[in-house]
């Protein structure tokens, strides 16, 4: 029998085992590249609803002053709904989309007419076409009176006309797509009795409810949290 006739050995590897650690490193490097990219993608598409949600359905607010006290504290952490009125293009001013109008009563978040780059806080007290006139702190709105059980006086005096506008305003009628708002704090809020109206345009939403709320001048660490009002609705 030649030797093309007889029946080749099988070659053995020197390590039968070398190959499979080659297959399991590949395969960790691609099962963590795999997690990587799905975390990644995770966080990309979370920050995009997050940016969604913010530019257009709600964005949170903090108070940082006492105009619109007793119905919102300093230390107030709200949410407003940014479909109440408007739609605008995210991080702009630009209106894209008209939703409703405000109502007399409504506690609106608006673009400060003399500081654009500050949002304001107060409540709707008459609107396009509405006469609004202040005699010795009380509200009339196309004669007649306009109380709301919110409002509140800090200080007893009474400041005539012809020194501040705080007391007394003599009959003003709203232009159109325009509004008159006062803070709750009658007393010390600064708001259209002193800079005028607010254009519709620059509302940016109606504030919904209070998330969070915490006092900073609480010496007892057990009541610096305002359990009481987180959750409320604000009206």
């Amino acid at each position: 029998m030649s030797t093309l006739d007889k029946p080749k050995k099988a070659k053995t590897p020197n390590n039968p085992g070398s190959a499979k650690p080659e297959r399991a490193a590949i395969v960790t490097q691609t099962v963590a590249k795999s997690k990587t990219r799905e975390y990644a993608e995770s966080l990309i598409i979370a920050a995009l609803i997050a940016l969604f949600v913010r530019s257009f359905v709600v964005q949170a607010f903090k108070i940082p002053s006492s105009s619109m006290e007793p119905t919102l504290l300093i230390g107030d952490h709200l949410l407003v709904n940014r479909l109440s009125y408007v739609v605008k293009v995210p991080f702009t001013d630009i209106v894209v989309l008209h939703l409703g109008k405000p109502d007399r009563g409504d506690v609106v978040v608006f673009r400060y007419p003399e500081d654009r780059t500050k949002d304001f806080i107060k409540r709707v007290i008459a609107k396009e076409g509405d006469v609004v006139e202040i005699k010795d702190k009380v509200v009339y709105v196309n004669g007649k009176r306009a109380d709301y059980p919110q409002a509140v006086f800090a200080e007893p005096t009474m400041i005539p006309g012809f020194i501040a506008r705080r007391d007394n305003i003599p009959p003003l009628t709203v232009p159109k797509d325009s509004y008159f708002v006062m803070g709750d704090n009658r007393d010390r809020s600064l708001d259209s009795r002193f800079w005028g109206f607010v254009s519709y345009d620059d509302f940016v939403g109606r504030a919904l409810i209070i998330y969070f709320s915490w006092d900073s001048t609480s010496p007892d660490l057990l009541h610096y949290i305002r359990w009481t009002r987180i959750g409320r609705l604000i009206r």
